[in-house]
């Protein structure tokens, strides 16, 4: 079947949006002439409109959680007039399938996920040992069931244009530095578990200020007490733009970042796909399934026995796999990266 139009039902986090973006690159490789419309939440527009990929996105007028049936139904059956050839359903759950089932789209292709035979008819039934991580299971729906994974699958790249980067530097009150500038990103959305000490956040803050560097904190509302925490400890020499930033700035504001230290979270995806040098902090979760998918990221993390718990908050109350995770070892990784390295104060 010739396909000219697909329905795309996205994921719900900022990570997962970031690395569905590979199975739009997969799927525009295969036939560059089929449009793909992405369906998903509100915020996941600032990340689809630089994605080249994507010809529509259409928000998801329904929040996380919420079943609605009856709206949803009405919905489907708008999308209907849209005339889709196939529906990629990324998430797992049963009603992320009602939409494109009650659109009468002809081919509806999904992991089993909540047991949803009837609402989809090309199912995929997932061997994880085959597919650990999670770039593979969203890039293997762009295939046929009997289709081998490539080895080599594309990474995330975003297309940033100069004059969203302007306007956000102008809404925040920056402007342009020939000086390096180091973007920390303290937060995480899934728990504190993820989340490295704001004291070790801080040293190396202190550190590269005083090497002249320029430090941005990124963080949503929710990762603003770190950030405050973190300029308290560098005497208010950092610039704080947790909660401050639409999601879309905060992606054209990074992307003139020479270096990016991160917890495992949605900025440390959209800072691998905007090809920036990052180093990756991992604690309760496993690089082996959701690393930054970059050339240029490195990955620190313990190897202590706990790990990885996948747990919101640590249950031994101790949290060393962040802690014992010093800030030394991150300057160390950063000394890599040769061509960020400034010419120290005198």
């Amino acid at each position: 079947m010739y396909v000219k139009k697909i329905l795309i039902v996205g994921p719900s986090w900022v990570g997962d949006m970031m690395m569905a973006q590979v199975l739009f690159q997969l799927l525009h490789q295969q036939n560059p002439a089929c449009e793909l419309h992405v369906l998903a939440p509100a915020w996941s527009q600032a990340l689809l409109s630089r994605m080249p990929e994507v010809q529509k996105s259409i928000v998801l007028p329904f929040g996380h959680g919420q079943l609605k049936l009856r709206a949803r139904y009405q919905f489907a059956k708008q999308l209907k007039s849209e005339n889709y050839d196939q529906a990629i359903v990324m998430p797992n759950s049963l009603k992320s399938a009602l939409i494109p089932y009650w659109a009468n789209i002809p081919k509806r292709t999904g992991w089993l996920g909540e047991y949803r035979f009837g609402l989809l008819n090309d199912i995929r039934y997932l061997n994880k040992k085959q597919l650990p991580k999670m770039v593979q299971r969203f890039a293997a729906l762009a295939f046929s069931r009997e289709t081998i994974l490539p080895a080599n699958l594309p990474i995330p790249q975003f297309s940033i244009r100069p004059a969203d980067v302007d306007f956000a530097l102008q809404k925040q009150g920056l402007m342009r530095t020939s000086q390096p500038i180091i973007a920390l990103c303290p937060g995480a959305e899934f728990g504190s578990s993820k989340c490295w000490p704001p004291s070790h956040f801080a040293a190396i803050a202190n550190q590269k200020l005083n090497e002249g560097w320029v430090v941005w904190i990124f963080g949503s509302a929710n990762d603003r007490v770190i950030a405050e925490t973190i300029q308290t400890q560098t005497e208010q020499r950092c610039v704080n733009l947790a909660g401050k930033t639409a999601l879309s700035e905060a992606v054209d504001l990074l992307s003139l970042a020479n270096c990016v230290v991160t917890n495992d979270s949605g900025l440390m995806h959209i800072a691998a796909a905007l090809d920036r040098s990052v180093v990756a902090l991992y604690g309760s979760t496993s690089p082996d399934y959701t690393p930054p998918l970059s050339h240029h990221a490195k990955i620190i993390k313990k190897n202590l026995s706990c790990q990885p718990c996948f747990k919101r908050e640590c249950l031994l109350k101790h949290h060393d796999c962040m802690k014992l995770l010093l800030p030394g070892e991150v300057l160390k990784v950063m000394e890599g990266f040769h061509q960020y390295k400034p010419t120290s104060k005198t």
